[in-house]
């Protein structure tokens, strides 16, 4: 999973169906074998083929995309704006508590998104509590592990439906 993006659309495709990517931060291509007692057993690739199949069955593309590097989640934020996503749920990973980049990155191409933690970060280390990004977001999820990312699914659904 780690920097994949899903099968990209055709143009015809594209237009019919909303789009809302998923981006992971560092070290959850690590996950379901990485401090399973934090983190859980649950892999990346299971997460994604949940959110894959929700996202078929409610007539949305999902796009997932997992990098170590934040120079390549940037990119990845910004490249977004020109594709027509139209929301993003989010798992920096340890650039939560590090990186001023990749929130402004989120903030300049102004696509909501929500932020997702599969831990409850504010039930750990001190320097954890801090997340430079809860701020801007329309929402966060905290400690409910791979769930979470379902949640936040289902509130960017939501809120697609709306707009």
């Amino acid at each position: 999973m780690s920097k994949q993006t899903s099968r990209k659309k055709t143009a015809s495709e594209s237009t019919a169906a909303p789009r809302i990517l998923i981006l992971h931060g560092p070290n959850l291509n690590l996950l379901g074998r990485r401090e399973p007692e934090i983190y859980g057993r649950t892999t990346l690739v299971d997460i994604h083929a949940a959110m894959e199949a929700r996202g078929r069955a409610a007539g949305v593309q999902i796009e997932s995309f997992q990098s170590n590097s934040e120079g390549e989640l940037i990119d990845r934020v910004q490249a977004a704006a020109s594709e027509g996503i139209e929301f993003i749920i989010i798992n920096p990973g340890g650039y939560t508590h590090t990186s001023v980049a990749l929130r402004d990155a989120l903030t300049g191409v102004a696509i909501p998104f929500i932020e997702v933690h599969l831990s409850n970060i504010q039930a750990r280390e001190a320097f954890r509590h801090h997340s430079f990004f809860s701020d801007i977001a329309v929402g966060t999820i905290c400690g409910l592990g791979a769930q979470g990312y379902e949640l936040a699914l289902e509130a960017a659904l939501t809120r697609i439906r709306r707009s």
